[in-house]
């Protein structure tokens, strides 16, 4: 539980921060990466000053609910069914990362091709948001410790998993969804970008989502891993990348 509330507190924290303009470019990029994690880790001090309080309830409730009352059925079905084994190739885990990561460098490259520099400022904006993601991801994973489904045998209870993974390898634990933070911190910049286009949200989120799902489907994370991606995502494109 203390984990999720951890990822509802940055989550709040990111919430409340104000944003300023910025310059986007690639002199600016490393120090817009260093500001954006000051916002994300000075969530106790946000949280002390009574911030964004009721958000931290509802992300840690829904993480809770799922973490308690899905995690352990939906891993049991995924680890032991052969259903989503199409779908589960289509959407392995090589090709979803070249796609979250393709998806911001042919945007820049046609935003160069075009000479349209706000699809230029978009490519940039959404790697910095990828490299914010990978920076969380790398110190809650081991903080966590979670294990992750595919390391449990198929007849496991999937119940006791927190705190149990490798401490010093982020890649090999299960929370939160690496792919699925990834996937919507560029959705996101995508989407707030583009949102005079009514269809690029419903595309940006869908493959995003799409993406999170398959995490499940091929037993790499339970369902609150990836929710917790998902908020993390969310968040750290809207509220901290993202200029107002």
């Amino acid at each position: 539980m203390r984990n999720l509330i951890f990822l509802a507190v940055i989550t709040a924290s990111l919430a409340s921060a104000q944003d300023i303009d910025r310059e986007v470019s690639w002199k600016q990029i490393l120090p817009n990466i260093l500001q954006d994690q000051l916002r994300v880790w000075r969530y106790p001090v946000n949280l002390a000053e009574g911030h964004a309080v009721l958000p931290t309830l509802a992300v840690a409730g829904a993480g809770a609910g799922l973490a308690w009352g899905a995690d352990a059925p939906t891993a049991h079905y995924f680890r032991n069914t052969t259903a989503f084994s199409g779908f589960n190739r289509v959407f392995s885990g090589t090709a979803t990362s070249l796609a979250i990561l393709a998806a911001p460098a042919s945007l820049y490259a046609t935003g160069l091709l075009r000479k349209d520099p706000h699809m230029s400022d978009t490519a940039m904006l959404a790697g910095e948001a990828v490299a914010d993601a990978e920076v969380i991801v790398q110190v809650l994973k081991p903080a966590v410790s979670r294990t992750r489904p595919s390391a449990l045998p198929p007849n496991a209870g999937f119940r006791d998993t927190w705190e149990h993974g490798p401490r010093f390898a982020a890649s090999n634990n299960s929370f939160p969804s690496g792919h699925a933070i990834a996937a919507f911190s560029v959705a996101t910049v995508i989407s707030r970008r583009y949102r005079n286009h009514r269809w690029v949200p419903y595309a940006a989120y869908g493959t995003a989502a799409a993406i999170a799902f398959s995490r499940v489907t091929g037993s790499d994370h339970y369902l609150a891993d990836v929710f917790a991606g998902a908020v993390l995502g969310y968040s750290v494109s809207r509220f901290a990348v993202l200029p107002r």
